[in-house]
């Protein structure tokens, strides 16, 4: 694949992106939802605008603006949203609501005698894993791993769906930076939620900060090296 653009470069719809290699034969649109780029005539084209990234020839683009698209086994921070007789239903800021499965929470679960009421209720936060989306059905939740379930503390923060993958940064720099600067626990779930856990305010209010600006910049060159020196003029060296 011979690629025509640069890595981190602002493209637009349409923008033609890479050639495909010989021998690879597309006489139809063949469309990529997942990274945003559609083939037509052995070219990869962008089908947003949006910045591109490019790892090992893996090409994608990641919109400036976007829903959350759900994937299986993505982590997500939902919002419970109405409570029904075998299950909630959660907002995960994705074009379908989740469901969470009561018997997923309570070990064997009866309708008839457990009230789900009593276990979530409705504004409650949970950090969950996407269990099963075919795109036939809507995605199903589980609170079953280490450090899911129920948020009962920390700071939620909100972002673009479409930041966090420079929040994350490549192969995680820009989440090594902000943990390690700050010596919080950071998890940054795919829907654009990040949960802080640190061990004051200030710290809280300095990461919010930090994180605020790579929104703002995330399309620039060179914003792992400003949210570094920014860390380090507020909070020191490191923790």
């Amino acid at each position: 694949m011979k690629v025509l653009v640069a890595d981190r470069q602002l493209v637009r719809p349409g923008d033609c992106l890479a050639i495909l290699e010989e021998g690879f034969i597309s006489n139809e649109i063949k469309r990529y939802p997942d990274k945003h780029i559609y083939v037509l005539d052995n070219k990869v084209y962008s089908d947003v605008l949006g910045i591109v990234y490019i790892e090992d020839k893996d090409i994608n683009v990641i919109p400036l603006e976007s829903v959350y698209y759900p994937r299986k086994d993505d982590t997500v921070i939902g919002i419970v949203d109405s409570i029904g007789v075998t299950s909630w239903s959660i907002d995960i800021r994705a074009p379908y609501k989740a469901i969470l499965p009561g018997s997923d929470v309570i070990e064997g679960f009866n309708p008839i005698t457990h009230n789900l009421r009593n276990y979530l209720d409705t504004g409650d936060l949970i950090l969950a894993k996407i269990a099963v989306f075919d795109r036939t059905r809507d995605p199903v939740l589980t609170t079953k791993g280490k450090g899911l379930g129920k948020i009962l503390e920390g700071v939620v923060v909100e972002v673009k769906p479409s930041k966090v993958a420079r929040l994350v940064g490549k192969k995680g720099s820009m989440y090594n930076l902000l943990s390690s600067k700050s010596g919080c626990d950071i998890t940054i779930a795919q829907n654009g939620y990040i949960l802080l856990k640190c061990k004051d305010e200030y710290v809280t209010k300095v990461l919010i900060e930090a994180i605020r600006l790579i929104e703002l910049k995330a399309h620039m060159r060179g914003l792992t090296e400003e949210v570094r020196v920014f860390l380090e003029s507020k909070l020191g060296e490191g923790k």
